[in-house]
């Protein structure tokens, strides 16, 4: 998820750069939404402290 998040800012980006700002401001926002469940699932792993054995 996190990787989609990257491929989300990095599309951002380079929208700006061209002067998409509509797609540009979606894809930010896209990218921030995923980067937090990211950090949501993330932190849920870490409490709940699960592991493969």
């Amino acid at each position: 998820m996190l990787h989609y998040a990257w491929i989300f800012l990095v599309l951002a980006i380079i929208a700006a750069i061209f002067g998409f700002g509509g797609i540009a401001a979606a894809a930010a926002g896209i990218a921030k939404v995923l980067f937090f469940i990211f950090l949501a699932l993330f932190l849920i792993g870490l409490l709940t402290g699960r592991r493969a054995v």
